[in-house]
């Protein structure tokens, strides 16, 4: 019986490439399945039998542990460089894009609640 392993939904793609390395590398007889176009299937990394599976999940969980360590040390150098932030950091890299995008806002709210408006 199949074993799912890994959801691709939202994964980014350098992330789905290690994990095919790193199966290759460890010689795990893996099959794919991609997601749909429309995002009704998930898709994933599947294998067929158990001690497969128990041996795909064990580098996975390791792999993951070491993927979400490199991203917070990333995310931590970035915000301590100022790269990025909450609000008031993206107004003042980018004010005109920031402006533009708070306009836009009020614009789309404005036509969506023009009909309550105008029937008080």
């Amino acid at each position: 019986m199949p074993h799912h392993l890994m959801n691709l939904r939202n994964v980014p793609d350098d992330e789905a490439d290690d994990i095919r390395a790193l199966f290759e590398e460890h010689e795990v007889r893996y099959y794919e399945t991609p997601p749909s176009r429309w995002g009704i299937s998930m898709g994933g990394f599947w294998v067929h039998d158990n001690d497969e599976a128990a041996r795909a999940k064990v580098l996975l969980k390791a792999y993951q542990q070491q993927r979400f360590e490199s991203q917070r040390r990333a995310y931590e150098d970035k915000l301590a460089r100022g790269e990025i932030g909450g609000v008031w950091s993206m107004i003042r890299r980018k004010p005109v894009r920031t402006l533009a995008a708070c306009l836009a806002i009020l614009v789309i709210a404005g036509f969506s609640l023009l009909p309550f408006i105008r029937l008080g």
